[in-house]
Parts: structure tokens; C-alpha cells; sequence
């Protein structure tokens, strides 16, 4: 029998029972399944799903608010929350809608913790479905993985948390980075110092690949033995009672030299005995760390020797931060990427150490930082950590093993802390990651901010601020900052005539002028940047180009439009229409995004131009440039494709086409989709009417006048070498221009120029 409450009528009982439903409770699925789907862009965007009973189902827009979307991102295994979206952004899903009238606190586990209409309770149609667009990395809960530089990672029962460097000497106080000091670990809050008795070079590598050093270097203790005695002999100083507590050591630490981290390393911080002291006898650790070249202030240094048939270039690619992206490796020539089948810390640690980083932070699966283009070289890679190059590993060709680029192995290296973003602010700007660029330089033997003067500014120099300031790639790169008041301690321009490489950590480290020469002033004319996160990243398949390539002589009466458009040489200006024919390389080209974020045109709808003979608009005036040169550079027929209309032509299975030009739809070109011109379409050619037969280079740059940001600018040339004797024309060697490695390019020119008695 069921014992009523005093004051509840049975008439009541229905709604308390519904109430004791409807409120969360320990008996519902601790932490519910979620996943996002739907187009998105960037990794970590959506529509929230949720699997209940086996069936995957929506949450209703009804109540949803930022806390739900907290707690959505955090199930997910993202870093936080950036917004949420309403109406079915993502589109519209199918089957049951699960959730509706969610209330979250924010603090929740789960979304199941929050309080909710009941499963299923709902009177939403699919037209408003949640999603969500979450910030940071999604982790693979199973990796073993840092979260920033000198962490010593997520270990369950870890007690060390942060190492450090402390520097002793006045020239290592002087150093930025400091590469040589005593060694100290966090323990629970409290630095403590490493006891040297059984210290090994091996414990100084893991350390050193910690704090963002390939490597480290012999250093003479005899010397800091003689500083650490004469300090316990000075009345003045405390080290003598502070050495003699236990709690200022960590007694011993055993590394095998390979751990991507310290926390990987045999550890007692105590003293196995009761009463013993944790460092007899003995002195702080001392390592001393050799910097990669990017880091060092001379040339030449910490070049590693190894045979040279064992040597594997790398280099990393779409990175939003220095030390981070997409792994690829030289091989037969050609660059490819890496699969991620059994890709983790050790592996990634190889490929860090070798382009001049520490260890590895995170070793990234299911292409985080985009898909690459072109071959994929190696799966299964097995490293011991001890390995100078990728190429010393044991791996398959992935061939055999059936990747695919939805697979390319990514990575995130510790970099030694430089102090770079003290040295650049933004002021003025509507959020932090906008505004007038201010810089940190001597002026006069005194560190002085300033403006920076906006003449001949451009995307390569804001794309270093924002890298510098740790907040990715530039989205815009402004020569006017009319609405952007900077601050009044820093309105003299103490920079002009800005020129970088693109490349570089600082924007001190670029070339500029020696006395400040601004003409402009500064003020409203100095120089400002919009950073993000996230960038695209075009690249040409020039495969496809190769594949497709043939000449057609069109009859003049079918050109009108495309003279209109000027996509004909000057030449057809002078003949009598439309009596004659044009002789025209026609061939497809295939642009994809290989980049995290959608590529967007600059100019908005109202500025779009309206094309009567291709009957819609086009969104960005140039494009592309097709060119014709002779093989010393010079154009011998030009056909820029003046301009074009953006849209998702295909796209990969489980992405869905979001971009269309019909119907004055929205442009753009979707992350892993691609923009298809077919060879049979107007001004997909170059007009050769003029040429004579010989040897050239067919080149096609993709926006060329970086009208709009890329994470990545090296890969939006493509090349082709062209024979042409009159009649036919044959087209081979294809590549972008960071395809293939220098070597190879060179060599294809050389053999050229040979074939054609050119010097």
C-alpha cells in the first residue's frame, strides 16, 4: 500500500508522480550521447542530436539558451561554448524531437541533468532545432594529452603540474627564452625543486622537449656546485633551512628520454624511508636546452646529423598558432600527408623535435586542422621517440591500408615561450580581436608604444599580429582606422614601410623602414587588423587541369559574350565579327577549401556585379589569373577569369551543399567542398590565337590578389609544363606550388630549358 502525505488529495497524486518525472533524477542516463550534424564549417558546429531508446533525436530552440550550449560543448569534449542557433540554421532533422524547454544552470554534467518537458514531451516541429558552434579542440577522451606548454598533462593521480626554468646565471636571466636554470615542478600548488642525485640527460630532454626545445646540451655543474655551496655558507640567505625540508625537493625522477612528458617518467616525490632527506648531499637539477632555429638569434646552430636516405622532410600546414597543424612529408618528391591510424604522442613528438619544437602537446586524429590534397604517404606510424625524422619510423604506405584525407594526422608542439605577445596590442576595436595594431619598440634607447603607419599595409603583416597575439589568422588588413580610436599613450608612429614574409613569430622580425618615413601621419591612417580563429584555405587540383586540357578553335559569332567580358586577347578587337575563329586552351578547374573556415567573398550582395551572358552575379571581380608565360617568366597570352560566381559545386559525403549562385543565392565555397568550372563554360581558357608553337608554363593563381585571407597563400599558385607545336598541346607535371619539393620543381625546369636550347 502506498502511505499518502498528509494535505495531498488523491486527485493531486497524478501531478506530483508527473513532477517527480518530468524533474531530472539518478535514475535517467548519467551522461546521454550528443552529436552534431548537418553542414557546418569548422569542426565543433551543428545541430544538437541526442540518442535516447536507441533513436537519435533534436532539442527544441524553445528555452535553449547559452548555459545549455555550455553544457552541450562540454559533453561534446569541446573547451567551451561560442554561441548557439535557433530555426534549424543547421538544418532541419528527422524523427523525434527528445528535448524541449531546457533549462541548464550552466554547471551541469549532462544535458540530461537539466531540467527539461519530459522525453519526447514537445510542441516543436523540426523548423526549430537547436545547434550549437563550440570553441577549442575536441579532445579524444582517451588520449593522453596536455593542454598548454609546460603542462605535464591529464594523468588520473598526477601530482606534478607545471615545470619550469629558473635562471641563475646573469646570461641566462637575459635570455628570452631562458633556456638554462634549475628545474622546478609544481606539486599541488607549490613549486618545489628537482634533487640532482640520479639526474640523467635523459630527464633533461623530456624536460627541455616540455618547455619547446628539440634537444638538450652537456652543462658544467661543477660551476653551479661552487654557486650552490658559497649560497649555503651566506648567513643572508634562506636556502640552508629551506633545502632542509623535504617539502622543497622531489626526490628522484627515472626518464627513458623518449616521454612526450614529465608525467610520464617514474616519480617519488617523497623519500621511500620516513625520515630521510629528499636530497642529501645534494643540489637543484640543472638543464641546460638547445632552442630550433626558428628561436635562435644566429644561423647555422643545432643543425641535426642525420644519413641523409633516412631523412624525411616535414612541415606543418593550417595551423591556427605556431607549433600546430596538419602533418606532411616529403616523399618520391611530392608532398603528402600523414594517416592517423595508431598516429599518437610519440610519433607526434618525432615530427616536433625534428622542425625545431619540443615535445608534442596533442597528437591530432580525423583531420582537425583540414583535409590535405593529393597523396597520403604513411599510416601506422610506429616511433620509440628516440628518432631524428619521421623517415626513421616504422609505417605502411597507406595505400594498402585504404586512408582517406578524413583521416589526416595533425599536431600541437610545445614552443618555447619568446614573450612576443607583450611586445603588440590592439586598441579600439568593437571585441579584443580587432583594433589599431600598437607596437612595443626602442625609441631613442627607451621602449616606447606606438602606431604602426597603414601605408603598404597589408594581409601578410596583419596575419603575423594576430599570430603573435595568439589569436590565429587575419581576416581583414585595414590601411585606414577611421572608427578605431587607439590609445592616446601611443599615437606617434614608431613603425613604417611593414614588409613580412608572412611567416614570421613577430612583427619586429620583419623588414621595415630604418627612420620612421609617414607620410600619411598615422592617426586614422595607421594600421589595424581583424583576426579569427579559424581561416580557409583554396587549392587548385591540378590533376584535374592536366586531365582535361585541349584546344578548340571557336568560331567568332559564339564569343560575344566573352569579348564583352574581356576574356579574349586584345587582338580580337581588330578582326572582322564574327567572320574567324579563336584557338582556345579550354579546361576544367576545380577549387577546393581545404581550410577550417568557409571561404567567403569580401563584398556584400549590394555590391555584386550582375553578368547578363552568364545570367548571375558574380561576388569578387579577380579571382583567378590564367596565364601563358615563356619558360623565363615572361607572359606570352593572358585570360584572367575576371570574375566568378562562388558555390559549392560538390561536396563529401555527410556534408551538404550550402552555397548556390542561382536565384541570387548566397556565395561561398563550404569547408571540404570545392567550386567546379567546367571546361565548356565561357572564359574557362586562355586565348593562344597568338602564340607560336614551343615550350611554356601554364600558370593559374588563385586569388590572387589576396582579396580575402587564407590560413595559407604557399599553395594557391598551380603550374603546369606546356608543349605546344602548333596543332595539339600536351600538358604535364601539373602541381601547386608547395606540391612537390624544390628539388623536383627545379629539375622539371632544367629539363626544359635543355629540350629547348633556352639558357
Amino acid at each position: 500500500a502506498m502511505a499518502m502525505p498528509a494535505g495531498v488529495s488523491p486527485i493531486l497524486l497524478p501531478l506530483v508522480l508527473l513532477l517527480c518525472w518530468v524533474a531530472p533524477s539518478g535514475q535517467e542516463p548519467a551522461l546521454a550521447q550528443l552529436r552534431l550534424v548537418g553542414p557546418r564549417g569548422p569542426a565543433g558546429e551543428g545541430r544538437l542530436e541526442v540518442l535516447y531508446q536507441g533513436r537519435w533525436g533534436t532539442v527544441c530552440d524553445d528555452g535553449f539558451d547559452f548555459h545549455a550550449a555550455t553544457v552541450a560543448c562540454r559533453q561534446l569534449g569541446y573547451a567551451a561554448a561560442v554561441t548557439w542557433t535557433h530555426s534549424a540554421t543547421y538544418g532541419q532533422g528527422e524523427g523525434p524531437i527528445w528535448l524541449d524547454n531546457l533549462r541548464c544552470g550552466g554547471s551541469e554534467d549532462s544535458l540530461t541533468e537539466c531540467v527539461h518537458n519530459g522525453w519526447g514531451t514537445s510542441d516543436c516541429h523540426h523548423g526549430e532545432d537547436a545547434g550549437v558552434v563550440c570553441s577549442g579542440q575536441r579532445l579524444p577522451s582517451a588520449r593522453l594529452q596536455a593542454t598548454t606548454s609546460g603542462h605535464l598533462g591529464e594523468v588520473p593521480g598526477l601530482s606534478l603540474e607545471e615545470v619550469r626554468l629558473k635562471p641563475i646565471l646573469a646570461r641566462a636571466k637575459l635570455s628570452m627564452p631562458v633556456m638554462e636554470g634549475a628545474v622546478e615542478v609544481k606539486h599541488n600548488g607549490r613549486w618545489r625543486q628537482l634533487c640532482d642525485a640520479g639526474w640523467t640527460r635523459n630527464n633533461s630532454r623530456v624536460v627541455c622537449g616540455m618547455l619547446g626545445f628539440p634537444r638538450e646540451k652537456h652543462v658544467n655543474t661543477s660551476f653551479y656546485r661552487k654557486l650552490w655551496n658559497m649560497k649555503l655558507k651566506d648567513p643572508n640567505s634562506s636556502l640552508k633551512t629551506l633545502s632542509q625540508k623535504n617539502s622543497f625537493w622531489v626526490h628522484r625522477v627515472r626518464c627513458h628520454g623518449a616521454e612526450p612528458h614529465l608525467a610520464h617518467c617514474p616519480t617519488q616525490v617523497a623519500p621511500p624511508a620516513p625520515r630521510q632527506h629528499a636530497c642529501p648531499h645534494g643540489m637543484h637539477a640543472i638543464v641546460s636546452c638547445l632552442p630550433g632555429p626558428a628561436f635562435q638569434k644566429g644561423t647555422g646552430k643545432g643543425r641535426t646529423k642525420t644519413s641523409p636516405e633516412k631523412v624525411l622532410l616535414v612541415r606543418l600546414r593550417a595551423g591556427t598558432h605556431a607549433g600546430e597543424g596538419r602533418v606532411e612529408v616529403l616523399r618520391h618528391g611530392q608532398w603528402g600527408t600523414v594517416c592517423d591510424k595508431q598516429w599518437d604522442l610519440a610519433a607526434a613528438s618525432v615530427v616536433c623535435r625534428q622542425l625545431g619544437y619540443g615535445t608534442a602537446k596533442q597528437a591530432l586524429v580525423g583531420a582537425q586542422m583540414g583535409q590535405g590534397l593529393g597523396p597520403i604517404h604513411m599510416s601506422e606510424v610506429r616511433c620509440t621517440g628516440h628518432e631524428r625524422s619521421l623517415g626513421e619510423c616504422r609505417f605502411q604506405d597507406a595505400e594498402r591500408s585504404g586512408c582517406r584525407h578524413e583521416a589526416d594526422a595533425a599536431v600541437r608542439c610545445h614552443v618555447p615561450h619568446m614573450d612576443f605577445q607583450s611586445q603588440v596590442r590592439l586598441a579600439g576595436g568593437r571585441s579584443p580581436e580587432e583594433g589599431v595594431v600598437e607596437v612595443l619598440v626602442p625609441v631613442q634607447g627607451q621602449l616606447q608604444w606606438g602606431a604602426v603607419c597603414g601605408a603598404q599595409w597589408g594581409l601578410n603583416e596583419a596575419m603575423v599580429v594576430c599570430r603573435q597575439l595568439g589569436l590565429g589568422f587575419a581576416s581583414h588588413a585595414l590601411q585606414e582606422t577611421w572608427y578605431w580610436a587607439g590609445s592616446p599613450d601611443a599615437a606617434r608612429v614608431v613603425m613604417s614601410g611593414v614588409r613580412c614574409a608572412g611567416t614570421e613569430l613577430a612583427l619586429q622580425q620583419c623588414q621595415r623602414h630604418g627612420p620612421v618615413h609617414c607620410p600619411s601621419g598615422g592617426g586614422r591612417f595607421s594600421a589595424g587588423v581583424t583576426c579569427t580563429a579559424h581561416a580557409p584555405d583554396l587549392v587548385m587540383n591540378a590533376q584535374l587541369v592536366q586531365e582535361t586540357a585541349y584546344l578548340e578553335d571557336r568560331p567568332l559569332g559564339l564569343l560575344y559574350c566573352a569579348h564583352e567580358e574581356r576574356c579574349l586577347s586584345r587582338s580580337a578587337d581588330h578582326m572582322h565579327w564574327p567572320y574567324g575563329h579563336r584557338r582556345l586552351l579550354r579546361f576544367s578547374s576545380q577549387i577546393h577549401n581545404l581550410g577550417r573556415a568557409d571561404f567567403r567573398p569580401r563584398m556584400g550582395r549590394h555590391a555584386w556585379t550582375w553578368h547578363q551572358c552568364h545570367r548571375h552575379f558574380h561576388s569578387i571581380e579577380v579571382f583567378t589569373h590564367y596565364d601563358l608565360l615563356t619558360l623565363n617568366g615572361s607572359k606570352v597570352a593572358e585570360g584572367h577569369k575576371a570574375s566568378f560566381c562562388l558555390e559549392d559545386t560538390n561536396c563529401p559525403e555527410g556534408l551538404q551543399r550550402r552555397f548556390a549562385c542561382a536565384n541570387f543565392g548566397e556565395q561561398g565555397v563550404s569547408v571540404g567542398c570545392w567550386d567546379t568550372y567546367r571546361h565548356d563554360i565561357d572564359c574557362q581558357w586562355i586565348d593562344i590565337t597568338d602564340v607560336p608553337p614551343g615550350s611554356y608554363t601554364f600558370q593559374v593563381v588563385v586569388n590572387p590578389k589576396h582579396e580575402v585571407a587564407e590560413s595559407d597563400f604557399s599553395n594557391n599558385v598551380m603550374r603546369c609544363q606546356c608543349k605546344y607545336d602548333g596543332q595539339r598541346i600536351w600538358m604535364h607535371g601539373c602541381h601547386t606550388s608547395d606540391a612537390y619539393g624544390a628539388d623536383v620543381v627545379s629539375d622539371l625546369e632544367r629539363r626544359e630549358r635543355l629540350a629547348n636550347n633556352l639558357v
